[in-house]
């Protein structure tokens, strides 16, 4: 059996070869190897073709694609065909459509069926042990991937609201403590007997709904990890299980696929959870491009997944043309590759590597345009995927120790769906605010969920430096204990409006806010308002403002208003060790920074460039496979750019170049510099 080889970055795309026009696979092989390709991902939509009739089986395209990558030496990741079913699945039994609690999906569209159905259970089971069994022992399958951007897709069947009720009995036994726990007295919500539990289609209660919204996300977990075991029955021990863990989808207009990007934390599955079901974290990362790249996107969906396993991940798919407004300019998808390889990746692939000439995604252009021929994107692609070649996995592949953690939790999203902060401010729209701030400043950090959080704090009362917690409303009292102990013990935390609100069940805490940490942050509030003509520092603030009472803390800014203007907006608190700092209100992000400058300096965070580096150069550093130090550094912009070398010397692995300390280094547009340091040596 061939292995991944040690030194192989992964690099590729999902290759679709029974979508083609006409057979061209030996053709599409050598294209890709020419641009320094090595991997294709296959199978992952084709469900009718591999079982064109229940029972029926035919691996015939599957076949000829793995034989002309094994003999091209190319791997292969292998995708369960489950998450776009066919259409005599449907016609066998019409229940196996997704029903959301209003209605039932109607038959077309993929990720719309019911992912708990006994019917659909089997028949993909079915279809995974037959493809399995089929792929696992040829050399060139290196992995496979579990379904495809899986989620809950709202399933609320008469089935599944059974299941929950039955959650509910063990979680919280009596239908007494029930109603304390949710508040159930109100509008006459109450229940004397589990038989009497209504449908959940009519809750009123947030709480309740936010319960419902968490055992939704645990099914689409459980999903995953009962695929993960079908392909460990049949898998090698040198083959990997992935996923591709998408985000929240930012829309502008239409609701449509074209119209918007990878945003912020997926509502409808939990990514910590679900993560339990890989060997490998996978991600699938879409983003503006042309005069909206900032790597953003791309920074955070890397932070994200590589802190679910703390190792590197593989980018499943990414973006080659896309749409008219994702056309790269020159550079821009060079750059997009190593912004992905510094945020930690061990493998880019591009979704897809040609253009589809019928169907939904006919103008979500891949690598190859529609005339299949070659491009500026193939040429850039190769130019990309030649040089990490040259470099291989060692040399450029990263593992990043942070000392800076932002904080998410999906029990916090979905409170705001029944609780809006403001109707125009979500709370990834507060979690991208925070982010993008430390992003810009260079400030590098994990994006992590909640119980990982509170599984490191088991392990280790300070596993960070600073922790920022974006609009944290839903925590325990445990939880709260832990971030106390974390800054007695020399931490610093920055919290923003909204944060330490309500318990778990989302019932609001009865004491004075924020919730048992008015010690920590040294003040409180029990006032809160549209910030209307109030300013802070002179600047106007949007969307909320929370009236803060300062005791022992330090007023940073307060509102400069005639009647709020008494209340601090901005707050600095000495407690034990460290420091609590507290934002009552969105402020603009360059005053932000101001307040995430002063907290690192406190937290003694290292690798903050300050006043060497800024935006828009981003530089992304951790130690290689050679345990040397790296710094990538990205430019996003196509005005050209220099910034002073922070490090006493480095060699830019793409040029051969030396800096030394205090020298300039430049920056073309959209420009990427690998640099290579020399510890200890002095200029």
């Amino acid at each position: 059996m061939r292995e991944l080889q040690e030194k192989d970055i992964l690099f590729g795309a999902a290759y679709y070869p029974e979508y083609m026009p006409y057979d061209r696979l030996q053709e599409d092989i050598a294209m890709m190897q020419k641009a320094g390709m090595n991997t294709i991902r296959i199978a992952e939509s084709t469900w009718s073709t591999l079982e064109p009739a229940e029972g029926v089986y035919d691996f015939s395209y599957i076949d000829k694609t793995l034989a002309a990558a094994e003999e091209a030496g190319m791997y292969v990741i292998i995708g369960t065909p489950t998450y776009a079913i066919p259409s005599w699945l449907e016609k066998k039994c019409p229940e196996v459509m997704v029903f959301d609690g209003y209605s039932r999906k109607k038959y077309g569209k993929r990720q719309i069926m019911d992912i708990v159905h006994p019917v659909f259970r089997k028949c993909a089971e079915n279809v995974i042990c037959k493809l399995l069994e089929h792929t696992a022992n040829v050399s060139c399958v290196i992995g496979f991937q579990i379904d495809n951007e899986t989620k809950h897709y709202g399933t609320a069947s008469p089935q599944v609201q059974r299941m929950f009720v039955e959650y509910l009995k063990t979680k919280f036994h009596t239908t007494e403590q029930l109603n304390e726990v949710f508040g159930l007295r109100y509008w006459s919500n109450s229940i004397s007997d589990w038989s009497d539990f209504p449908d959940m289609a009519g809750c009123i209660h947030g709480g309740l709904a936010c319960e419902f919204a968490k055992f939704q996300r645990s099914l689409a977990a459980e999903y995953l990890v009962w695929q993960s075991e079908l392909v460990k029955k049949y898998k090698r021990q040198d083959q990997f299980i992935t996923h591709n863990f998408d985000f929240e989808w930012k829309k502008f207009g239409a609701d449509i696929a074209q119209d918007g990007y990878s945003y912020g934390v997926q509502p409808d599955i939990n990514h910590y959870e679900a993560s339990k079901a890989v060997t490998i974290a996978g991600t699938d990362i879409y983003h503006p491009t042309q005069d909206g790249l900032t790597g953003a996107e791309i920074g955070f969906g890397g932070d994200s997944i590589r802190t679910l396993k703390d190792d590197a991940y593989i980018v499943l798919e990414c973006q080659a043309q896309a749409f008219k407004y994702w056309t790269p300019y020159p550079g821009q998808l060079r750059l997009h590759g190593y912004s992905h390889l510094a945020s930690g990746a061990a493998g880019v692939l591009y979704w897809n590597w040609h253009s589809i000439h019928d169907g939904y995604e006919t103008y979500w252009k891949g690598v190859l345009s529609h005339d299949l021929s070659t491009n500026p994107v193939y040429e850039e692609a190769g130019e990309f995927g030649r040089e990490i070649a040259r470099f291989g996995r060692e040399t450029l592949c990263i593992s990043r120790k942070n000392q800076v953690a932002v904080v998410i939790d999906n029990q916090s999203l979905s409170s705001f769906n029944w609780f809006p902060i403001d109707k125009d401010l979500s709370y990834n729209d507060v979690v991208r605010w925070m982010y993008d701030c430390l992003y810009e400043m260079n400030i590098s950090c994990d994006i992590i969920d909640i119980h990982q959080l509170e599984e490191k704090f088991d392990q280790e009362q300070k596993p960070y430096q600073m922790i920022v917690t974006p609009a944290l409303y839903s925590v325990s009292d445990a939880f709260v204990q832990k971030m106390k102990g974390f800054v007695q013990a020399g931490g610093v935390v920055v919290s923003s409006f909204k944060s330490f609100v309500a318990d778990r069940q989302l019932s609001v805490y009865s004491d004075v806010q924020p919730h048992g940490m008015t010690d920590c942050f040294g003040m409180s509030y029990n006032q809160f308002t549209e910030p209307g003509r109030a300013t802070v520092a002179g600047e106007n603030i949007l969307y909320f403002a929370e009236l803060l009472k300062p005791d022992t803390a330090q007023v940073i800014e307060s509102y400069e208003h005639k009647y709020w203007g008494k209340y601090a907006a901005i707050t600095k608190n000495a407690f034990g060790q460290g420091y609590g700092y507290y934002i009552g209100c969105y402020v603009t992000k360059e005053r932000l920074k101001k307040i995430f400058k002063d907290a690192v300096v406190c937290a003694q965070v290292q690798n903050y460039f300050d006043d060497e580096i800024k935006w828009p150069v981003i530089i992304r550093s951790g130690i290689n496979e050679k345990k040397e130090t790296i710094h990538y550094a990205l430019h996003y912009s196509e005005e050209a750019e220099s910034f002073i070398c922070p490090f006493e010397k480095v060699e830019d692995l793409l040029s051969g170049n030396i800096f030394m300390k205090g020298q300039s280094i430049p920056m073309k547009d959209w420009g990427v510099r690998i640099l290579k340091e020399y510890e200890g040596e002095q200029s």
